[in-house]
């Protein structure tokens, strides 16, 4: 008879083992996520250390195997815009059952003498996931030059152990501009993220070039630019709105700025979608309760955080493994922000 653990008593390895009947090596096996162990003694380990309610030594963990199951995260955007939030529900969700926890990074990305690098060194970080820095940031391009596996979202860059992963942005944005059009629409303004980054920029050419493939001449004056927020989605639509010929659709590549836009119409006792339809870009939770419902371009948010981790943790765990570049696709979601112009 094998001799229980009692209730107060902490749990080993050894008590797994013997409890279990297999070998310690297998345990730790078990713990480690390796592949060279049956699924019906990987269940009856995991259900001995639930119930012994046992606790992996991560730091003698670390020591054997020169890891820290520990990945960080560095979001250089507002943590109010909901696309952070579903992003990092992606990435949750990828790690639950991974063994390895999350750190959420803070930075001096201005400082000149700071190194990013030796920030994640310093915690004994085994990869990081990137989102919300400029490619042409000292310390990104720093960091595609180490061993350090990376992966960063919506932002262009690879390394030796640097991959990334962005939306199908161009595609997405000849979408919204073909349903515009579909509409009825022949004066389409676009509010845009500040031009000069690849996903600002592939965007904006979709824009351009759909436009383009319909006959519509491109009009400067209907481009505005601003910062993805409410705010900078309000004064966008508020310098188009005093256009001599305002627009009948706007699309803006971001939720939170189609917000602003739609806030601003109405300030102005306009209608949307009577007098101006309005598709936003993300597909975050609020634009299914923001009133009217907002059309806008599905970037699958959770999926992107699901894949970057699983990614992450594939170069983590493999060496020889080339760093992805992936591209989800996109679909637009039409709902109740879109709709027929009102004839003059």
């Amino acid at each position: 008879m094998r001799k229980r653990v009692g209730r107060d008593e902490v749990a080993s390895i050894y008590d797994v083992a013997r409890e279990a009947g297999v070998s310690v090596a297998t345990v730790s096996k078990v713990i480690n996520h390796y592949s060279d162990v049956s699924d019906k003694t990987r269940k009856k380990v995991k259900l001995i250390i639930k119930e012994l309610r046992y606790q992996p030594n991560v730091v003698a963990r670390g020591l054997v195997k020169g890891r820290s199951w520990t990945v960080g995260v560095l979001i250089n955007i507002s943590f109010t815009n909901p696309f952070v939030s579903e992003l990092l529900d992606g990435i949750k969700t990828a790690l639950e059952h991974s063994g390895y926890d999350l750190m959420r990074l803070s930075t001096r990305l201005d400082d000149p003498d700071y190194s990013f690098i030796d920030h994640c060194q310093s915690r004994n970080l085994d990869g990081v996931i990137v989102f919300g820095v400029e490619r042409e940031n000292p310390s990104m391009e720093q960091l595609v030059h180490t061993d350090m596996p990376v992966m960063f979202v919506d932002t262009a860059l690879v390394g030796n152990r640097a991959g990334y992963i962005t939306t199908d942005n161009q595609n997405a944005i000849e979408l919204a501009v073909q349903h515009l059009y579909d509409l009825g629409h022949r004066h389409i303004a676009y509010i845009s993220g500040e031009l000069g980054h690849a996903v600002a920029n592939s965007r904006f050419e979709g824009y351009k070039q759909q436009l383009e493939k319909l006959g519509i001449s491109y009009d400067k004056s209907y481009l505005k630019k601003c910062d993805y927020s409410f705010d900078g989605g309000a004064i966008s639509m508020r310098k188009l709105l005093s256009l001599p010929i305002p627009p009948t659709g706007v699309l803006c590549t971001s939720d939170m700025a189609a917000f602003g836009a739609i806030h601003e119409i109405e300030e102005h006792g306009l209608n949307v979608p009577g007098d101006i339809s309005v598709v936003g870009f993300d597909n975050t939770y609020y634009a299914q309760v923001f009133k009217p419902g907002l059309t806008t371009i599905n970037q699958n948010i959770h999926n992107i955080g699901v894949r970057a981790i699983e990614s992450l943790i594939t170069m983590i765990e493999n060496s020889e493994y080339l760093p992805p570049i992936l591209t989800e696709p996109s679909n637009l979601v039409i709902r109740q922000s879109t709709g027929t112009p009102r004839l003059p």
